[in-house]
């Protein structure tokens, strides 16, 4: 039996529009970040967490969430996690964990 070992799937908002970003190559990447919130009750009180996801996605599906996707709008996601690191201008390195989608469904519409 093969096992899938690198999975995530998320139902959240957009934090901001999507950004689209298009190669020499012909290949286009989308990105946004994701909010989703857990709510739960602590002594009686109404408590919420929200989580900020980096998403990316390459292809198709980039071309189809940057035409039809935008700030405040839920969606369900699943990808793979993947982390990366740079260094920025003062030399510090920085990490970054991304959601690499390749599956998305467009669950609403923008909240108000």
């Amino acid at each position: 039996m093969s096992a899938i070992r690198n999975r995530v799937s998320l139902i959240g908002r957009l934090g901001k529009d999507p950004e689209t970003k298009a190669f020499d190559n012909g290949r286009q990447k989308t990105s946004f970040s994701l909010a989703t919130t857990e709510v739960y009750k602590k002594d009686g009180e109404k408590q919420e967490v929200t989580q900020w996801h980096n998403v990316v996605m390459w292809g198709s599906i980039a071309k189809t969430a940057a035409e039809y996707l935008s700030k405040g709008q839920e969606v369900a996601l699943e990808g793979k996690l993947t982390y990366r690191n740079y260094d920025d201008k003062e030399g510090n390195t920085r990490y970054i964990t991304e959601v690499v989608v390749n599956d998305m469904a467009m669950l609403g519409k923008k909240a108000s």
